[in-house]
């Protein structure tokens, strides 16, 4: 189950908006319930807080995933990824990752430098610290999915069509794509929910069976928000449901049967 939580808090904020406003807000809030085939796995978070960074208002968005019940007792994961980045630019200040997947850790910030294209990374763990070169308009990975959250392109996608951004994950900077596969109803908690199917591009090998495993609803509203997470691994398979919300800036919309 190495990851499982982790891959979840990646994909459950694939989302987008077309309008030029922001599709989320300060105070915003949702948690996922994650099974890993008939187990309850555990869960992830996402919220939406304000910090000041460079004597500025910013979002500070922060993402936690977490194994429960059995799953923690045969494999235990706790993981913070959290991001500051600006109100208008999207572009990223700042991102703290601190990771504990079965006895895996990681204790890191990275502080970028949107001018130089350069990301300081400073490794808490081992005392280290590098510099890298990035791209213009590097994302880090929670500030990528509020990026795509207000794409402006979103409505012009034809079925089989992808978006790309580029994201600075791992030490590396990487081509994180998500293809439009099409709408579909779905029932949810909270009532018959219409969304937008996407399926982002991973690479296949030791956790995902192939290049597109892994599929994500979100809901076709101005929230744009994840709804469902389903991946077939390379070992299993896991599903993620919106459990609960709070804060969001327009309404959530269901259908009426």
């Amino acid at each position: 189950m190495k990851k499982i939580i982790a891959l979840a808090l990646l994909f459950l904020t694939v989302s987008f908006d077309t309008q030029k406003e922001d599709a989320f807000q300060v105070g915003e809030w949702f948690k996922f319930r994650i099974h890993y085939g008939l187990i309850n796995a555990g869960y992830a978070t996402l919220e939406v807080k304000e910090a000041v960074k460079n004597n500025k208002k910013v979002f500070h968005a922060i993402g936690k995933g977490y194994t429960t019940g059995m799953s923690r007792f045969f494999f235990k994961v706790d993981d913070n990824y959290e991001s500051y980045f600006d109100k208008e630019t999207n572009q990223p200040y700042q991102f703290v990752r601190k990771i504990n997947e079965g006895g895996y850790k990681k204790d890191q910030e990275g502080f970028f430098n949107q001018a130089t294209n350069k990301v300081l990374v400073k490794n808490y763990k081992d005392k280290t610290e590098k510099s890298y070169s990035v791209s213009e308009n590097v994302q880090d990975i929670i500030s990528t999915f509020y990026f795509l959250r207000n794409h402006p392109n979103v409505d012009k996608l034809k079925v089989g069509e992808a978006i790309a951004v580029d994201m600075f994950f791992d030490d590396e900077t990487t081509k994180f794509k998500l293809k439009f596969i099409g709408k579909e109803d779905i029932k949810t908690k909270f009532g018959t929910t219409s969304t937008l199917m996407f399926r982002p591009l991973v690479q296949s090998g030791r956790v995902f069976k192939e290049e597109e495993s892994l599929t994500v609803w979100i809901t076709n509203d101005d929230n744009k928000l994840p709804v469902r997470i389903k991946a077939e691994l390379a070992v299993g398979s896991i599903k993620a449901d919106l459990e609960s919300f709070k804060g969001l800036k327009n309404p959530f919309m269901v259908k009426v049967d």
